[in-house]
């Protein structure tokens, strides 16, 4: 046999056996297509179940007094929840003021380090990452609510932001290792400072997926009720001062729907629905505002 023909033999071989093969192998991949598809359906019955039983509880609850007035004790027709839209809004917001600027330099930090300090940075991140709500609650009732001697719409806010950080670093450091090493190169070799290139060109370009991490951890924290009760503890009043107790959409979901009156566990259906509008709302912005801004980038 000669030297040209091996090539040849090789190349009829190959084409013998997956000949042969092709039978197998597009059975074997139309079983495990199968497989895939009925685990995404019974992984979207929970979920469609769920989303479509509160649609259904809790759509006959929304009106325009609904969003609109204050509660009302039970019995009494057009209590609304107002005080907790506004309550949420004030309490998440501070939170993310305080969560994202932090999260943000944390995972820019994170990027960049391959020290001891660095690893012991993101184990600890990763060990937040799991912890459960209430526990967070219980550490802010710790180091917020005992010292003040009072509950406050200020450490609520702390909680969720301590919920946050790890849903934004984590996020965040993904989205700035997305970034081409030829950019911090690039400027480096021209003379820039490490912290401006970070500021003028990394953080940029990484933009969209900080944008996407931000409106994520948002989204996380807007629907926990765990560490509201151990620190904003809620009100029937329309409160927007941080140094008292304020409402929430959570708070009210858990108070009204544990109790035994139809009426203010429609309230609590029609308070769940809003919030799952919203969580779904978050996410949907995240993935259009991060799709808008990569085209821009480009």
């Amino acid at each position: 046999m000669s030297v040209a023909a091996a090539p040849l033999d090789r190349r009829a071989y190959i084409r013998d056996v997956s000949a042969r093969t092709l039978r197998r192998r597009q059975i074997r991949g139309g079983v495990y297509t199968t497989l895939c598809g009925l685990a995404l359906l019974i992984a979207l019955v929970p979920i469609v179940a769920i989303i479509g039983y509160t649609v259904s509880q809790g759509i006959g609850a929304w009106s325009v007094q609904f969003f609109t007035h204050l509660p009302t004790p039970s019995g009494i027709p057009g209590g609304g929840i107002s005080n907790a839209l506004i309550g949420s809004l004030i309490i998440d917001g501070l939170a993310s003021l305080m969560a994202l600027p932090v999260g943000i330099i944390v995972a820019l930090f994170l990027s960049e380090q391959r020290n001891a300090v660095a690893g012991a940075v993101r184990f600890i991140v990763d060990v937040a990452a799991g912890l459960p709500a209430i526990t967070i609650g219980l550490f802010a009732y710790a180091i917020v609510v005992v010292p003040q001697g009072h509950f406050s719409a200020f450490s609520a806010s702390v909680a969720l932001a301590v919920l946050m950080l790890p849903v934004v670093i984590r996020a965040g450091e993904g989205a700035i290792r997305s970034v081409p090493p030829d950019l911090w190169e690039a400027g480096i070799a021209l003379g820039v400072r490490r912290a401006r290139v970070a500021r003028t060109v990394i953080l940029p370009a990484a933009l969209p997926g900080l944008i996407t991490a931000s409106l994520l951890a948002i989204s996380r924290a807007v629907g926990e009720a765990a560490p509201l009760l151990f620190t904003a503890i809620g009100s029937t009043f329309l409160v927007t001062n941080l140094a008292r107790p304020m409402a929430s959409l959570p708070l009210v979901i858990y108070l009204d729907g544990i109790q035994a009156y139809p009426d203010l566990q429609r309230t609590a259906w029609g308070t769940a629905l809003t919030l799952l509008v919203i969580v779904v709302l978050l996410n949907l912005g995240a993935r259009l505002l991060a799709r808008r801004m990569r085209r821009y980038t480009r």
